[in-house]
């Protein structure tokens, strides 16, 4: 959760990308404020809510495997709202983009993969933890795409990407489950409301109000850490928050949407170190067992000064 400097892979192959991306200009216009939804319930019947979030996340993850891994433009035109709504930055709004993006990264990194490791759903949003590497001996990157439903299909989307480095100060990679059992499923869905809570609580009083006690109320002392630069286990993350929270007094961290699933619990949020700064948009997923939280991921992405669409990455 400690925030600093650092450049992304989405940067470098959206830059390389851009100029075929947005060859077509998208037709679409933004629609009205009123159509945004946030949180709710889904977005269209369905036969059984379960059934509602399992199509959700299957479309999510179809549509970013074949539009990446393919550049099939097809799986788009079925799942994807004309007036799709889009808050990456360095992409305008509408599906045109979206197509010709998929089509470029695909044209310029055939081998490209996205690796599925979490998926979560909650109402009418959809959340995807994956590894993204451009080329077989890439590193990749740590990517959360969230996906907001409506009328079945996909009408917004928002991401957080940041690259993997070379090294991690606590051993673990930035994907693996180290918490038992190590599969990567989202539990019981019952426990979803009594962990979103827990995480919720979790976030106000040590992100929000920069308590550092809430570690000792909120985890376990043999917590899990994936974030490179902080260590494993409790004490790393005392110290590295604390180191944090001094140097920047007056930082400020607003939690967006929080998406949670049975053990996994998801908080999007907006961090500004300092009066304004532009901040750094950030992921942060937990897994929650017998109430307390075990084992910590995330990304972070600097909010950039330009963007190519007036929507805020939050």
């Amino acid at each position: 959760m400690t925030v600093t400097s650092r450049s992304t892979l989405a940067a470098t192959f959206v830059a390389a990308a851009l100029t075929a991306a947005i060859a077509v200009p998208a037709t679409a216009a933004t629609p009205p404020a009123a159509t945004v939804r946030h949180t709710g319930h889904p977005a269209a019947p369905w036969d059984g809510e379960n059934a509602g979030l399992q199509y959700q996340k299957s479309v999510a993850v179809a549509v970013l495997k074949g539009l990446f891994e393919r550049g099939d433009t097809q799986v788009v035109d079925r799942n994807v709202r004309r007036d799709y709504i889009q808050h990456n930055p360095t992409l305008p709004n509408g599906i045109d983009a979206l197509k010709n993006l998929g089509v470029a990264i695909h044209q310029q990194f055939p081998d490209a993969r996205f690796n599925v490791k979490q998926v979560i759903s909650e109402g009418d949003l959809v959340i995807v933890h994956s590894h993204v590497q451009l080329t077989p001996d890439d590193r990749g990157g740590s990517y959360y795409d969230i996906f907001r439903f409506q009328g079945g299909k996909l009408a917004e989307h928002w991401d957080v990407i940041q690259d993997v480095p070379a090294v991690s100060v606590n051993g673990n990679d930035m994907f693996s489950t180290v918490s038992q059992p190590p599969a990567h499923q989202t539990g019981p869905r019952w426990l979803t409301t009594a962990n979103k809570r827990l995480v919720t609580g979790f976030v106000d009083q040590l992100l929000v109000r920069k308590d550092l006690s809430a570690i000792d109320r909120y985890v376990t002392p043999d917590y899990h850490q994936h974030n490179p630069t902080i260590p494993d286990g409790v004490t790393g993350v005392k110290a590295g928050l604390g180191a944090y929270f001094k140097q920047y007094p007056q930082l400020t961290v607003t939690p967006k949407r929080i998406i949670a699933e049975g053990d996994l619990v998801a908080v999007h949020s907006h961090y500004v170190n300092a009066p304004g700064e532009r901040g750094t948009a950030v992921l942060d997923l937990f897994r929650v067992q017998n109430g307390r939280i075990v084992e910590h991921w995330d990304s972070l992405q600097e909010v950039p000064e330009t963007s190519a669409n007036d929507n805020t990455m939050f």
